[in-house]
């Protein structure tokens, strides 16, 4: 049985339709979506619930009904386990061969990506989509192969089963007891077309019995484990609802991106507490399966109390590597400040407008229960509207409870007693100036001083022995616990209290004022490094600053490369000279060319030493930061990525100010060259003018006195001197912005005629033909400008028309408006470059001949669209020859001439 999923998506919210909708339009960005996924290639996954239900067979088939239609199909690599039926589907199609990669004293093969990337094919076939490559691979996952193929546009068929969904890991363990190590991340098949290959369970177990999935002995032993009914039932479950996923959200992107009616429903906003105990991996995947179910965004959440600064290496490492694993799936990730957990949550969720809250419970020792539901019930009160759900942690092994013993501040904690001593002493000198009834208040200064300089836990024990310390050494019995008078009571009482009061009180104190100095201190660094970049003004000091600052801010090695001739270079580094190898380099290209991280801990090239990542701007990506830590951890901790995202956003913007700068500074000189420019062909139009008429009018009056062969010569030259000395004054006047125009009812007849006698002593050689309807009706027009049009495109068409042939002036009515066209008989305009011919100083085939300037079609484009006008160019369609055409839109033309006439 197979059944179809639905085309790719990417989806945040879920919408339901109302009962009316009066007006919808496209979801911008359903189409920026919908763009991407047109960019790149297409993505299709044979989902199965196990092993064995058909899906590399069915790859295989749809595979050859692809070819059979004419796409041109390759295998990359196919596992065909030694099946006979499967190796005859593979047998028609072009199989690429394996790359070989040594590791130890084994021979191992993968996909060899770049030369399915070199071969290009239209379609590849890829089998097993959660496959981990060998080490010393491209990429550490063949998902990640599978999207550089993409990318390449290369559409991919592939299968994976749906153990191997990232989200779904633990749910899969917790009743087959197989925990699966290669996943595949879910925006992986977000983005992809499902198609499920099913069989139901019992046709599956037949199947294993007959030996057609493993070997007998195999076969018998996962019958009793992995394949038993039960297990299957609850797989195929899995990727039925999975598929039907997908179907729903394709559905979603699919209205949206066309503007179809529908009304969003109460937009649900789903958060995830991590601390630092175990088993945050179970609660980030829950709360994706959750996001998922609901079709709603979901954020990872860390309230950062002061309390972190003390976690042992384990738990920070903990809270990294989950929310690492929340970024993978799709979270945005959030890292609040605070002084306690509860008030840092409440104030987020409240902030966000958040609508589920997901923590988690953990199974622990009674004391300790006890004070893990103190916390549950302070973060779920007051949580108002506000839905929580609490995944229970259990099996989580010993060792790896943070109870809480390690970090106790013994050495404070002597100190605050040392304290209550030397208050002690002071006391009993003092006892008999003040009397006993004012001692007590002597012992609320160690309690005070201690929550001040120490925190909470020191003070309360500093409170506790300053009661202890008053009883023993003033109230009578002397040196016992014992308490005689009632009165006496109550005093320890309430000096017990108001020591227990004021220590919580400065302890609370003391932690704000932690997290706000804090946050002050980020927020300060941040400022002066947005300060220090504003003061720099050059490429160098740009790079050295951004890497001296982030170094300083994370506590990392920094090197800032940019692109130098075919490669990239480094132009500043903290410390100078990094070591970056090749692996280093190649991981710096790939972030500069995708416009994504590269290198340690991140998705590709893995191996480097080096974590890069691309500044990226509105001009593209102008430069790659690389980060690194000397020894060889996480670059950047995920407490530490919101700064560090911060940061690399600053500096873009810092780069792109330069790059803006510089081309700003190229942008003035070239103005300042124009207007020198300008300048000098005013000057040259004003001073040369009459001169040139002069010359012009002579050697026509030479001419016309039988001058003889040497007359006429000097005539026609002066007439294409004074030729381009107009085109060269006309196109300073189209520069400077400095072309007035009349528009007034033009006559095309007419102006066709000034411009034939302007010409006649260059079109002595051609047959000209007039093709003008007299209906044709009067247009818009400034008539100097036009002359000066069709002086240009007439001249143009003499020019390159043999001797002997026609040159046709034609126009006609159309329903968009009045064409004009030129049309002569040459050797026709170069194949693609029919509108760079308009460009200044463009010439084509056979100006060097003429003498043209490649000035005379630019005049006329610039004049054209100064009236409003359009010109085109093209080839003849029923011979040799050129066609040159000058629109008028309808709102410029007139009415026809029968109407002016009996006006």
């Amino acid at each position: 049985m197979r059944w179809q999923g639905g085309d790719r998506w990417h989806d945040g919210e879920k919408f339901r339709y109302p009962a009316s909708v009066t007006e919808a339009r496209p979801s911008p960005d359903a189409l920026l979506r919908t763009a991407r996924r047109e960019s790149r290639g297409q993505l299709k996954i044979l989902l199965g619930a196990s092993p064995g239900v058909g899906k590399t067979f069915e790859m295989l088939r749809e595979g050859a009904e692809l070819a059979a239609a004419g796409r041109d199909v390759v295998i990359g690599i196919v596992e065909t386990h030694g099946r006979a039926d499967t190796e005859a589907l593979v047998a028609p199609f072009e199989v690429l061969p394996r790359r070989t990669i040594r590791h130890g004293p084994h021979t191992l093969t993968e996909l060899d990506i770049d030369a399915l990337l070199a071969r290009a094919p239209d379609v590849a076939l890829v089998d097993e989509l959660a496959h981990s490559n060998a080490p010393g691979s491209r990429h550490p996952k063949r998902w990640q192969d599978i999207e550089e193929l993409r990318d390449a546009g290369i559409d991919v068929l592939t299968t994976v089963n749906i153990q191997h969904v990232e989200s779904l890991n633990d749910i899969v363990a917790s009743f087959t007891q197989v925990r699966v190590r290669e996943t595949v991340p879910d925006a992986v098949l977000d983005d992809a077309e499902i198609e499920l290959v099913d069989l139901p369970p019992d046709e599956l177990i037949a199947r294993l019995k007959a030996g057609k999935i493993y070997i007998p002995e195999e076969a018998s032993r996962a019958l009793g484990h992995f394949f038993s009914k039960s297990n299957l039932s609850a797989l195929r479950e899995m990727a039925l609802r999975r598929a039907a996923e997908t179907v729903d959200r394709q559905m979603l992107d699919h209205v949206r991106s066309i503007g179809a009616a529908g009304q969003w429903a109460a937009g649900e906003r789903i958060v995830v507490a991590i601390g630092d105990q175990p088993g945050a991996d179970i609660l980030v995947r829950t709360a994706k399966r959750l996001a998922d179910a609901l079709s709603a965004p979901w954020t990872a959440l860390v309230v950062e109390t002061p309390r972190h600064a003390a976690l042992p290496p384990t738990a920070q490492d903990r809270i990294a590597a989950a929310l690492k694993l929340a970024a993978t799936l799709g979270a945005s990730i959030a890292v609040v400040p605070a002084a306690d957990v509860a008030a840092g949550l409440h104030a987020w969720l409240r902030e966000a407008r958040v609508t589920t809250l997901v923590i988690g419970k953990m199974r622990r020792p009674w004391w300790f229960a006890l004070r893990h539901r103190s916390i549950v019930d302070t973060l779920v009160r007051g949580l108002d509207g506000v839905s929580v759900h609490v995944v229970p942690i259990d099996a989580v092994p010993a060792a790896d409870v943070h109870t809480g013993h390690g970090d106790w501040p013994w050495r404070h904690t002597a100190l605050a007693v040392a304290m209550v001593a030397a208050t002690t002493l002071v006391a009993q000198l003092l006892v008999r100036v003040i009397g006993v009834n004012a001692i007590d208040l002597l012992y609320l200064v160690p309690v005070v001083a201690s929550a001040t300089l120490f925190g909470l836990r020191p003070s309360l024990v500093a409170s506790i022995a300053a009661a202890l310390a008053y009883n023993f050494c003033f109230l009578p019995p002397l040196y016992t616990f014992t308490i005689a008078d009632p009165a006496n009571v109550v005093t320890v009482i309430v000096l017990t209290g108001v020591a227990f009061v004021a220590s919580q009180l400065a302890g609370r104190l003391k932690r704000e004022a932690n997290v706000g100095a804090r946050s002050a201190s980020e927020n300060a660094a941040l400022a002066a490094f947005g300060q220090r970049l504003a003061a720099t003004a050059d490429d160098s000091g740009t790079a050295l600053a951004i890497c001296e600052e982030v170094g300083r801010l994370l506590g990392v090695q920094t090197v800032l490369l940019c692109r130098h001739g075919v490669g990239l270079a480094a132009i500043a580094a903290v410390p100078a000279d990094p070591a970056l190898g090749p692996i280093d380099m190649a991981a710096a290209e790939w972030a500069l060319e995708r416009g994504e991280p590269a290198g340690a801990d991140t998705a590709t090239l893995t191996a480097s030493d080096w974590q890069f990542h691309p500044l990226a701007t509105a001009l593209g990506v102008l430069a790659i930061l690389g980060v690194a830590r000397p020894e060889r951890g996480d670059p950047v901790p995920g407490d530490r990525r919101l700064l560090f995202t911060t940061l690399v956003g600053q500096a873009a913007l810092a780069w792109e100010r330069i790059r803006l700068e510089a081309d700003a500074r190229q942008l003035g000189a070239l103005k300042q060259r124009d207007s020198l420019r300008i300048t000098l062909l005013a000057s040259i139009g004003h001073d040369l003018k009459t001169p040139l008429t002069a010359v012009v009018a002579a050697a026509e009056a030479l001419a016309a006195g039988q001058g003889g062969a040497d007359a006429a010569i000097l005539t026609a030259e002066a007439r294409q001197l004074r030729r381009v000395f107009d085109d060269l004054v006309e196109m300073t006047r189209i520069d400077s912005g400095a072309l007035a125009q009349t528009l007034e009812a033009t006559d095309l007849v007419d102006a066709i005629g000034a411009a034939v006698h302007d010409l006649k002593s260059d079109l002595g050689r051609h047959r000209l033909v007039l093709d003008v309807p007299p209906s044709l009706p009067l247009v818009d027009a400034d008539p100097r400008l036009l002359n000066h049009i069709l002086i240009n495109l007439v001249g143009n068409a003499a020019k390159f028309a043999p001797d002997g042939s026609a040159i046709t002036i034609a126009g006609r009515r159309t329903a968009a408006g009045v064409t004009l066209s030129v049309i002569d008989s040459g050797p026709g305009l170069p194949a693609g470059r029919e509108a760079v011919l308009f460009d200044r100083f463009a010439r084509g085939e056979g100006d060097d001949r003429s003498g043209g300037t490649g000035l005379g079609l630019a005049i006329v484009k610039g004049f054209a669209e100064a009236m409003g006008l359009t010109v085109g160019a093209a080839n003849r369609g029923d011979g040799p020859g050129a066609v040159f055409t000058v629109t008028w839109p309808d709102a410029k033309v007139r009415r026809a001439r029968s109407e002016d006439m009996t006006a």
